[in-house]
């Protein structure tokens, strides 16, 4: 018997065929999904492209029927698989365990049709013993997770396909929503918010140097007069001021630069005591192991991954058979795991480090999907990374995983905390402060793995801060005390660390899909990466503006958290695709009514626009062509582009102003010198409205001149946007079937884009800069179709005359020469023929000519 395992990835099918004998098993890779929406206009099947919901892929008159192709480079592993298909007495699909896994087994089966028993194979690690366990347990296709996984998918391109068009009529071109992307830029951009608002606070405090027996310590000011001093916490973070209802002098004394200099130079000459001393143990408990998103934050900690590296590389090593599943929500461990861990606690760091008992962590992250067992090192032994030879990437991300799979069946860690209070001076400059010391009793668990540390001997020293014996009454030496000026600081911008924890305590998204998500929005041009950080650029404020100005409920953490339970329930079995997608779409507050109000309603100008008090007379403005500043004085209104590499947060009415006398200083319409060519650049205003002009009048063969495209302002004009209208014609590239160039272009009627003899005019949805080939090959083939019939059927019998099927204006129809004869509802133009065809010529000829004998008899 012949069976045919049919997997993701080649290397996923490699490993596994180490595990079964080949005179029985194939083992092929599908290379991920072989049949999803349509990606671009071209992909849409001839006879769908007239459909009012072509463009969207998906039937939203019809329950929201999805329309599946076969993508171009998927077609040859289709074929593939067929063949392999026909050799074959069973069909096993062995692709994840989970929604996006069974729904790339379900299209597998829609596309193969098998005529064989079909068997799904389900399993979390690649191993011999894994592999053989999960071809004797088989289930069935569990249609639920396949509707779940489509729902999601359709959610996503309805939100997508709907939302990004008024993005790009309000905003600027090629910009795109998305269901979690625009939330995450929501959170960024609302950090940004507050970073802009927030307004220093300076305060001053002390620092003690003292000595006990000869052992040195510091001690830090907590208290003056009775009174606790003010902290960084006691400050608003908008004005600067300390927060309403605390007053100075009866809630906390706020220290200033002169007392705090003055009780530095009088405190150490006094007398100190230890007024207290508490002393408490505490044990620390391992961490959980690894789930998918605490593995992208460790590693972006620890080993400065990307998001979209940490799965890479975990994606590898699960497909070599080196880890478990690395998509998952769950921190349960099986029984084979916690033996092989405790196992290696015993054997590496004795018995002593482990557990009185074996550890389970049962707990799920909100909305968690389908329960998979924690990531972890495949298998029973429990390698480390140096035993299977991995290094680089691999071998640092297996470490962590392997570190904090041990660590979870360790003891825990036991430390000694002291909390020391002592006094000094006395009367008006009575002072309290605090020194704290910890001492590591036994490490424990922190043997193996301290979180945030590569090494966790070194992270022990670190975290041993032992004090000297005190006692109540001592009275340690002062060496000096230093006063030390605070600042507040704004809040942190988010890193992809931290933006990760909070979509997962939120519910947004899913783990598997984050690195996706923060990838999407930097190359979308809503954050730049700034170091690790993530911060959003200007593009981010407006789109944000606009959303949260007509489509509030989407942007929403709690709507779509939501929308993640509605997916859930749906994988459940608890819920029906079809209404909720309904009632998504469609309802009376749905996204189609919203985004139809919002062409009327929303005002570009005002979306586009950010201003904040500190940036005073100046805003700044997002166009087609990038953001720019602008300054009215009087009835002068001036504008400067931004530099590339400024943020929204950085931004000072001083750096605004100066980027505004640059531009004031410009005479006769120059906007500067051609960066390559060093030649000067005009914006001028001619009899046919304003162009850009490379080069002086009187140069020799003339300057060149590009008319500004429709819809593009003058005081939008940069020199930036000059240099590329000057580029044009732009080639976009070959087109698919004629080897020809694509390009763009501004002509007398505005812009175009043309292949050979054929002009399409651009929409005023499409810009001329920035139009790429798939949207020029939509508008050719749209213009093309004008000029060409659906089919040709083959020569009139009579007469020779090709007798060819049309799409018309009021529908599909057949012609011969001068006859032409709708097609009557619901027969297929694909499926029409010639006999179809001619009868309909016939009974149309017939209707013609009996109208004429009528009109022949009223004459």
């Amino acid at each position: 018997m012949k069976r045919l395992v049919v997997v993701e990835s080649p290397t996923k099918a490699r490993t596994i065929r180490r595990f079964l004998p080949g005179n029985e098993f194939e083992v092929e890779a599908s290379m991920g999904h072989v049949r999803d929406l349509p990606a671009s206009a071209a992909e849409i099947p001839e006879r769908f492209k007239q459909a009012p919901w072509a463009r969207l892929g998906v039937d939203v008159a019809h329950d929201f029927q999805p329309l599946y192709v076969i993508p171009p480079d998927k077609k040859k592993v289709v074929r593939q698989l067929k063949e392999a298909l026909k050799e074959a007495d069973e069909l096993y699909i062995a692709t994840d365990e989970d929604r996006e896994g069974e729904s790339i087994g379900w299209h597998l089966l829609e596309v193969l049709k098998p005529r064989v028993p079909v068997r799904r194979m389900v399993f979390h690690e690649i191993t011999r013993e894994a592999i053989l366990e999960a071809l004797e347990k088989t289930r069935d296709m569990d249609q639920h997770l396949v509707d779940a996984q489509e729902t999601r998918r359709i959610l996503d391109r309805l939100f997508g396909y709907t939302l990004s068009p008024l993005l790009w009529k309000k905003i600027a071109p090629r910009l795109s929503a998305g269901r979690v992307q625009s939330v995450a830029v929501r959170l960024l951009v609302h950090r940004e918010k507050e970073r802009i608002a927030f307004v220093p606070a300076s305060y001053w405090t002390l620092k003690a140097l003292l000595e006990q027996a000869g052992e040195a310590f510091e001690a830090q000011l907590t208290h003056v007069r009775g009174l606790r001093i003010a902290t960084g916490r006691d400050f608003d973070d908008h004005t600067g001021r300390l927060k309403d209802g605390l007053v100075p002098g009866r809630d906390l004394v706020l220290l200033e630069e002169a007392e705090a200099r003055r009780l530095a130079g009088r405190l150490p000459s006094g007398p100190w005591r230890v007024t207290n001393v508490n002393a408490r143990t505490e044990t620390r408990s391992p961490y959980p192991p690894f789930i998918t998103s605490t593995l992208q934050q460790e590693a972006s900690r620890k080993l400065g991954f990307s998001a979209r590296k940490t799965m890479q590389v975990a994606q590898h090593l699960y497909e070599q058979g080196y880890i478990t599943y690395m998509r998952t929500d769950s921190t349960n461990l099986s029984q084979e795991a916690v033996e092989a861990a405790r196992r290696a606690v015993a054997g590496r760091y004795g018995e002593e480090y482990l557990s009185p008992a074996p550890r389970q962590f049962t707990g799920k992250v909100r909305n968690a999907q389908e329960a998979h067992e924690a990531i972890r090192p495949a298998g029973r032994e429990m390698k480390t990374a140096e035993e299977l030879g991995l290094t680089g990437p691999e071998g640092a991300l297996y470490d962590l995983i392997w570190k904090r799979t041990v660590a979870t069946q360790m003891a825990d860690a036991r430390l000694r905390l002291v909390t020391v209070t002592l006094e000094a001076g006395e009367g008006e400059e009575r002072a309290t402060f605090r020194a704290s010391g910890k001492t590591i009793l036994f490490p424990g668990f922190f043997r193996a793995y301290v979180e945030g540390s590569d090494d966790p001997e070194a992270a022990l020293e670190d975290r041993e801060q032992p004090l000297p014996d005190l006692r109540e009454g001592d009275r340690p030496a002062c060496r000096r005390v230093e006063p030390l000026g605070r600042e507040t600081k704004p809040p942190a911008r988010y890193t992809e660390a931290t933006l990760i924890k909070t979509l997962e305590k939120e519910g947004i998204g899913r783990p598997s899909t984050y690195a996706t998500i923060i990838d999407t929005i930097v190359e979308r041009g809503y954050v730049r990466r700034q170091g690790n950080q993530l911060v959003p650029t200007f593009t981010a404020f407006a789109t944000n503006n606009l959303l949260e100005t007509q489509f509030a409920r989407l942007v929403d953490v709690g709507f779509t958290a939501r929308m993640e339970q509605a997916l859930d329930d749906i994988a459940s079995g608890q819920r029906r695709p079809v209404p909720y997608l309904r009632q998504f779409y469609s309802g009376e507050d749905g996204l189609e009514k919203r985004v139809e109000k919002g062409l009327d309603t929303i005002d570009a100008r005002q979306v586009a626009t950010i201003h904040f008090p500190q940036w005073g007379p100046y805003k700044v403005r997002v166009g087609r062509y990038g953001p720019y500043v602008e300054y009215e004085d009087g009835d002068e209104r001036v504008t400067a582009s931004l530099p590339d590499d400024l943020v929204p947060g950085d931004v000072t009415e001083e750096t605004l102003a100066e980027l505004i006398r640059k531009a004031s200083s410009q005479d006769d319409g120059l906007l500067g010198l051609h960066p390559e060519t060093r030649r000067p650049v005009f914006l001028k205003e001619g009899p046919y409205g304003p162009y850009v002009q490379l080069g002086e009048n009187d140069e020799p063969g003339g300057p060149k001149r590009v008319s500004l495209p429709k819809g593009l302002a003058p005081e939008e004009v940069t020199l930036a946007v000059a240099v590329e209208l000057l580029r044009l014609p732009r080639t976009l590239g070959a087109h698919p079937e004629t080897g020809q160039p694509v390009v763009a272009n501004i002509g007398r009627y505005g812009p175009y884009v043309q292949h050979g003899k054929t002009f399409a005019s651009l929409t005023g949805d499409d810009d001329v800069l920035t139009v790429d080939l798939d949207r020029a090959l939509e508008l050719i083939a749209r213009k093309e179709a004008k000029n060409k019939p659906l089919r040709e059927l083959g020569p009139h019998p009579e007469t020779g005359e090709p007798v060819t099927v049309w799409n018309g204006r009021y529908g599909p129809y057949v012609k011969h020469q001068r006859l032409n004869a709708s097609l009557p509802d619901g027969l297929d133009p694909e499926a029409l023929t010639m006999e179809e065809a001619l009868r309909l010529l016939e009974e149309r000829a017939a209707s013609k000519g009996k109208g004429k004998k009528r009109r022949s008899r009223r004459a």
